[in-house]
């Protein structure tokens, strides 16, 4: 049999928590791993997502660094360098042309968008929308509070409150969203310090105003196509400027409850 550490492994999301998860792994001595992505990742935390690789072609976290490849060609040599490999294919058709040992769906939708508990021999999926024993092998809790991380093998993760987790003392306040539809636009970048009342940009001619003060750990893409509502930004009320550039402690929770749920399935 193939030793463990040589399985291949496709996650499907490069963003914030799907980078957790991958440094985690590589970390641990996966080195076949191959991320999926969409052509225009929207991710806010983009200093600790990998996904920012579709756009510039590398990202690092936590020196540990992601290379887009357009096709399978590059795969192999990505492998040897040490470097997580991440390609463009956001309806996972790489998933059924390579038939990967393990499948980790953590695009953190909130709904299953097409992964299949046939897809591989191991498919872990992370948050609500799926259902272990029948979408997937497990799924990974990601609400914040005792269970998070808890790996269930049957049944679901506990349902989206659609309240952001508490830091500081603030929830929804820290998030930035947009107050309309249309293009996105700022001077702002991650890591500058914030204060109530402060315009950190706009989408179209209305402006995104931040609701306390604090540090901005996250910003979507300037010039990012943006709906209403959509989340655009977060302002971290600890003020830790070096909080911005290394992973959170929810992703490396869910990293290592995936690893966990990798050597339980291949330890038995």
């Amino acid at each position: 049999m193939k030793p463990l550490k040589e399985r291949t492994i496709i996650m499907k999301g490069a963003g914030e928590m799907a980078s957790g998860i991958a440094c985690r792994l590589h970390r641990s001595g996966f080195y076949h791993l191959l991320m999926l992505e969409t052509s225009f990742p929207l991710a806010v935390r983009r200093e600790v997502s990998f996904c920012e690789a579709v756009h510039d072609g590398q990202k690092a976290v936590e020196g540990i660094e992601a290379v887009r490849i357009d096709d399978g060609a590059g795969l192999s040599q990505t492998w040897e360098t040490g470097r997580i490999a991440l390609m463009v294919d956001p309806k996972g058709d790489t998933v059924r042309r390579m038939q990967p040992d393990i499948l980790i769906d953590a695009t953190i939708a909130k709904r299953n968008l097409g992964t299949a508990i046939a897809d591989a021999p191991l498919v872990i999926a992370l948050g609500p929308g799926f259902t272990a024993g029948t979408d997937c092998h497990v799924v990974v809790e990601t609400n914040r509070g005792h269970n998070l991380g808890r790996l269930i093998t049957a049944g679901q993760a506990e349902p989206n409150t659609g309240i952001p987790g508490n830091i500081g003392g603030f929830t929804s306040e820290r998030v930035l969203r947009a107050p309309a539809s249309g293009l996105f636009t700022t001077g702002k970048t991650i890591g500058d310090p914030i204060v109530k009342g402060e315009c950190i940009g706009q989408v179209g001619t209305e402006a995104v105003v931040a609701a306390i003060d604090g540090i901005l750990r996250g910003l979507i893409r300037p010039g990012s196509q943006v709906t209403t509502g959509l989340k655009i930004g977060d302002i971290d009320p600890r003020g830790e400027a070096a909080y911005c550039h290394s992973v959170s402690e929810k992703a490396r929770a869910l990293g290592g409850s995936v690893l966990e749920a990798i050597l339980a399935a291949y330890n038995r």
